[in-house]
């Protein structure tokens, strides 16, 4: 595993809460190279005095180095983390989704407010419509497979598609891939509604356009 140690005075930031971390706060990052190399892999962070920090995904080819899992010591990052933080997201979200309207786009998952940085989830057309993913950092896209078995298994819903943004991705050093994850893509429109105003938009990309 890498560890990070964080310079003098940095660490402040961290215990505030702050998940992000820049490549200026960092002293070093001790490691094998390929693990260095990987993006999204597993790091300790630690202060300037070798004190326990938190866990966070490394990612060398991000503006943002480091992004925080947990300040808790005894928390392992696993199989069991990533879908338990899924379930409780989605379940957050359950009753903004149960109230939505035919034609409304529902975010079931928010990634840092729901500890699973850079992780955006959206639903549309309920329990047999889509959930719509875009993995926009390295810790979350090394996490897929466990995403997306807790998405289906916890909401019902069969299908599931990966939406790519290309700079975000090409950012974060990871593949621009985009398709189904689970069941069938979604149609080349659908209509949406947005403070009353309805919009064709396209899951698949994400682009919209008003009806005039």
């Amino acid at each position: 595993m890498l560890i990070i140690t964080i310079k003098q005075g940095k660490e402040k930031s961290i215990l505030a809460g702050e998940p992000w971390i820049y490549a200026s706060a960092i002293e070093r990052v001790e490691g094998r190279n390929s693990e260095k190399m990987k993006p999204g892999a597993t790091a300790i962070v630690q202060s300037s005095a070798r004190t326990f920090l938190a866990r966070a995904a490394y990612n060398s080819r991000s503006q943002i180095r480091a992004r925080v899992w947990t300040l808790d010591e005894a928390q392992p990052i696993d199989h069991a983390l990533i879908k338990r933080r899924v379930k409780l997201a989605l379940e957050k979200s359950a009753p903004a989704a149960a109230r939505a309207r035919p034609g409304l786009v529902v975010r079931r998952v928010n990634a840092e407010a729901d500890g699973l940085p850079g992780l955006l989830v959206d639903g549309y057309g309920g329990k047999d419509g889509y959930l719509i993913c875009e993995f926009q950092a390295g810790g979350v896209d090394a996490w897929k497979v466990p995403i997306v078995q807790a998405l289906l298994a916890e909401t019902g819903c069969p299908n599931v598609w990966e939406r790519a943004d290309d700079l975000v991705r090409k950012g974060e050093g990871l593949p621009v891939t985009s398709g189904a994850l689970a069941g069938d893509e979604p149609p080349d429109q659908v209509i949406v509604n947005e403070g009353g105003v309805q919009f064709s938009l396209d899951l698949k990309t994400g682009h919209k356009s008003r009806f005039r």
